[in-house]
């Protein structure tokens, strides 16, 4: 029998060891901590449920196929519920701007604000789609694996500008300020600067055009658990709670995977969905290749990290869209604190999250849930003690909340939280607590990025953020159907992963 282990239970891990395991390897997947879902992760706590993290689903087609390749529908086993607006954007002045799959009502709307860039946002839909079609159907789910894979893709990607900013090229389409800050945010999500980040990013618009926003019914928790149960309906093997502290190395090949508890296993191929710089350093640390490769990583330019606020009202605010974007006073310099100069501003924009519009039974009857981020630098660029900062930020981000969205916050508080940048690095192994991996700057996408497939090592594979192409939920998913293709391809495996021939209406 064909054997592979899959380090770590995040989105890219799940959907890696769901793909091998359909194609006959018998699968065994890992993972540290007590649940699965690595950055996914669920916190209750007095009768409201917290998605810790990923709660935008934008590309649901990408699901599906995992179930179909066993014959199997996702509707079986999670319920997707549409998400409209997709987000509400709002600024301290008091605009606010709906951004849905409504596109009279989302013309009238750039009408209101800037009458001469309903012009402009057309050319930039048009740019859009053109980006999505080259850099998400066409190269989202292939491995790059040497620089002729890369200049191969080059031609579409210079057609495109690919060295442009997202920021620069919305701002050739689009002339107001807050319009350009309405579609550039994008990148955020992913850990994008969007003054840095490539325009092939602008092709996130595209995607949400096309298939719009989602959310499981029971939160990204329930997703998570729909996966796990998939993979475990096809017979693979699941190890919660067992931190791998060794992946050991024969001449080109890893050999053994050994856990904390003392458990160890050979395997004919190991992927890991850790992270990269864990993965090499830490895991791989004895050998030559794990040591020099994890001193390189060390040199990349990581993501911003995030602080995080879970918290729970005993009001319900029905006026709080389900995803709300909250703009400072600052937008380009704001992010040169935060990306450039490691600087924690007075200022700052947060995504607020507010599930339980969408999904009541996310919190006890006439309550609401909510979890609001920041972006913030990382632990490399900014080295302060998040244990004793994070009382007095997130007071200043709570009492901000009550004056511009959630009036009585403080005196409806039932219950409340905080993940640090600290946080991403105890909890998750995510280097300098980055909370997305490598920066997706152009240098650090596509053949720079870690690739799906070690260069040195023959049956060492990567999956998630830290690899091609990158991070978010269609990113990552999309991460292990190019990795998934390899290993199945390598190992000769015995089933036959076939990949759904139509193409599904989410729209």
């Amino acid at each position: 029998m064909t054997t592979a282990c899959v380090i770590g239970a995040g989105f890219g891990g799940l959907a890696l060891a769901i793909r091998l395991q359909s194609a006959g390897i018998e699968t065994t997947l890992i993972e540290a901590r007590d649940r699965p879902g690595g950055r996914a992760y669920v916190y209750e706590d007095k009768g409201f449920t917290f998605d810790a993290g990923p709660t935008v689903i934008t590309d649901p087609t990408c699901l599906t196929q995992l179930w179909e390749l066993s014959g199997r529908r996702l509707e079986d086993y999670v319920e997707l519920m549409p998400v409209a607006p997709f987000y509400r954007l709002m600024w301290e002045d008091g605009t606010i701007f709906d951004y849905s799959n409504d596109t009279d009502a989302l013309l009238k709307q750039i009408d209101a604000l800037s009458p001469e860039d309903v012009a402009g946002y057309a050319k930039f839909l048009e740019y859009a789609e053109g980006v999505f079609r080259e850099g998400y159907l066409k190269l989202g789910h292939v491995p790059f694996l040497d620089f002729k894979s890369m200049l191969s893709a080059a031609p579409a990607l210079a057609k495109f500008g690919a060295w442009r900013s997202v920021h620069s090229v919305v701002a050739s389409f689009i002339r107001h300020p807050k319009l350009r800050e309405v579609f550039s945010f994008h990148t955020l999500l992913v850990g994008g600067d969007p003054f840095k980040t490539s325009s092939i990013y602008a092709l996130i618009h595209a995607l949400e055009r096309k298939w719009g926003v989602w959310f499981p019914r029971g939160g990204t928790g329930a997703l998570i658990r729909g996966m796990v149960r998939l993979f475990e309906d096809l017979g693979g093997t699941v190890r919660m709670g067992s931190p791998v502290t060794a992946v050991s190395v024969e001449g080109t090949r890893v050999e053994r995977v050994t856990c904390a508890d003392g458990w160890s296993e050979t395997f004919d191929a190991v992927a890991s969905n850790a992270d990269v710089v864990h993965s090499f350093r830490d895991l791989l640390g004895a050998s030559k290749r794990g040591a020099a490769k994890g001193k390189r990583l060390q040199k990349a330019r990581f993501s911003p990290s995030l602080f995080v606020i879970y918290f729970g009202t005993k009001t319900f605010y029905p006026d709080v869209k389900h995803h709300t974007i909250l703009f400072g006073p600052r937008y380009r310099e704001l992010l040169k604190d935060i990306y450039d100069k490691g600087v924690l501003a007075d200022d700052f924009s947060l995504y607020l999250h507010h599930p339980t519009l969408t999904d009541p039974a996310l919190a006890p009857p006439g309550c609401s849930a909510f979890y609001v981020l920041a972006p913030v630098p990382h632990l490399g660029a900014l080295a302060i003690d998040w244990d004793e900062a994070a009382p007095g930020y997130a007071a200043k981000i709570m009492a901000y909340l009550e004056r511009q969205i959630l009036p009585g916050l403080s005196e409806n508080l039932v219950t409340m939280r905080t993940f640090t940048p600290t946080d991403f690095g105890r909890e998750l192994n995510a280097h300098v607590g980055s909370a997305f991996s490598l920066e997706p700057i152009l240098t650090q996408s596509a053949w720079f990025r870690v690739h799906n497939r070690d260069d040195v090592l023959t049956n060492l594979y990567f999956v998630g953020a830290g690899t091609h192409p990158g991070a978010g939920v269609p990113g990552v998913v999309g991460s292990a159907r190019a990795t998934a293709g390899l290993m199945i391809a390598d190992l000769g495996a015995p089933g036959r992963m076939a990949e759904p021939a139509k193409e599904h209406n989410y729209a």
